[in-house]
């Protein structure tokens, strides 16, 4: 069973509103979960903003989300967002998730977490983009393998990363669709939960080429 992907319309940093499911009407979609004072999230960004640049001719869009708790991590807040994407001249939108509810429904945990969504609003890949966030060779090869088939089923690894500063106890989260709550399962073409490591080489799929 491959996961839905929750519907969301959050603001970047100049406001401009970014609907998830007017997006994915024209390809596929990235959306990573990230902030700007993790240094899991620094260390694989260029990495990231290269895969943006690369399948952005492609017709695939990206988009950054920072649902980080601003009043505890002050380096998170809009103000810093916008300072950083002036700073760095990003091309790439920077969302604002001031209220965590949309981080909340893809059950992110991570900086960064990646989601890859399909035209028709299904996640075919969750989880890091490489396998070492130490090794700029690594080059977002997971994110940026394709699958051989269109119909192939979700690449589903647990994301690599540290974790979220929520502004509340997280309870039990709003799922995005029956798989959602699988970080580190892999589903298999029965909609059968396979275990699969974290610490795994295998490169899952996603549906950009």
């Amino acid at each position: 069973m491959i996961a839905t992907a929750h519907d969301f319309a959050l603001p970047d940093t100049d406001g401009h509103v970014h609907r998830l499911s007017e997006l994915t009407a024209t390809g596929p979609v990235v959306v990573v979960f990230t902030c700007n004072h993790c240094p899991y999230a620094l260390a694989w960004h260029e990495r990231l903003a290269d895969v943006a640049h690369d399948y952005g001719f492609r017709g695939v869009r990206t988009l950054f989300v920072n649902p980080n708790d601003g009043e505890r991590y002050p380096s998170d807040s809009l103000e810093a967002m916008r300072e950083r994407v002036a700073d760095e001249g990003w091309s790439v939108p920077y969302l604002h998730d001031e209220a965590q509810d949309v981080a909340r429904a893809y059950g992110a945990r991570t900086t960064p977490d990646v989601f890859v969504i399909d035209g028709e609003m299904r996640i075919r890949y969750r989880g890091a983009p490489d396998q070492d966030y130490e090794d700029p060779a690594a080059n977002a090869l997971w994110l940026r393998e394709a699958p051989a088939r269109c119909n192939r089923d979700i690449g589903w690894l647990g994301p690599v990363g540290a974790s979220y500063t929520y502004s509340m106890p997280q309870g039990r989260w709003p799922r995005a669709g029956r798989a959602i709550d699988l970080p580190t399962t892999q589903v298999d073409s029965s909609g059968a939960a396979v275990a699969v490591r974290t610490s795994s080489t295998h490169q899952p799929d996603s549906p950009l080429s």
